[in-house]
């Protein structure tokens, strides 16, 4: 694979991002992460961690290569990107996000579509900026972001694009935990994978679609008529 390499190992399924560069999210990028998810699940895989290489988790959308798209393609990437995100956002399989890296736009909300997230501190962003790029910030986007922040914080993560240092993010209760070091962050995996462990798998897939599923589907039938009335 080209942008990500995964493992399985002790029923669980790592998936290390690392293209060398930025961690740019296109259609090879989406295309792997399916690839990758797919086996987590055809594994019966108890947990899913996915990290970065450290100083970047994930810098979003590869803008070098969305330019190149016509409208009608670029309206389908978004879609292929909705997807992609939304599957991990609707997993029936526990997930957590391991960050020592900046996490920026798309980068941001693949961590937040996970279950859990835990961070190195450090002096790297955690930030949705959409907006200051000139960029309107897509329902399902808004309804992952949702449901890791509260109203307030929503407000200034989302409508604000404020950019978050990992120590204001923890603050923020945007991250489920902060680690001092490597060895640590490694420890609080480990230790969230084993509290995953405890849960039965059918019926925290079956809560977890109960909770999520309807409004995800939601959220991307309002993509699908905005951008038809763009093409």
């Amino acid at each position: 694979m080209d942008k990500l390499h995964y493992q399985i190992q002790d029923s669980v399924c790592t998936i290390h991002l690392d293209d060398g560069k930025v961690n740019a999210m296109n259609l090879v990028f989406f295309e792997e992460l399916h690839a990758a998810l797919d086996q987590a699940e055809k594994f019966r895989c108890r947990a899913v961690v996915i990290d970065g290489r450290e100083g970047v988790f994930s810098a979003g959308l590869d803008l070098k290569y969305m330019p190149t798209l016509e409208p009608a393609e670029r309206a389908r990437f978004s879609q292929t990107f909705a997807r992609a995100i939304l599957r991990l956002y609707t997993l029936p399989i526990p997930s957590v996000a391991a960050i020592a890296g900046h996490a920026i736009a798309g980068g941001a909300i693949l961590a937040f579509a996970c279950d859990c997230r835990y961070a190195l501190d450090g002096h790297y962003l955690i930030q949705l900026n959409e907006i200051k790029n000139r960029m309107a910030l897509p329902n399902w986007m808004s309804l992952i972001a949702s449901t890791v922040a509260a109203p307030a914080t929503l407000t200034q993560l989302a409508l604000h694009a404020r950019a978050y240092r990992p120590r204001e993010a923890f603050a923020a209760q945007l991250l489920t935990g902060l680690a001092g070091d490597g060895n640590e962050l490694n420890e609080l995996l480990q230790q969230c994978c084993r509290d995953f462990f405890e849960f039965d798998p059918a019926s925290y897939a079956t809560t977890k679609r109960w909770m999520r599923n309807g409004a995800a589907e939601q959220a991307l039938s309002h993509l699908k008529d905005v951008q038809a009335t763009l093409m």
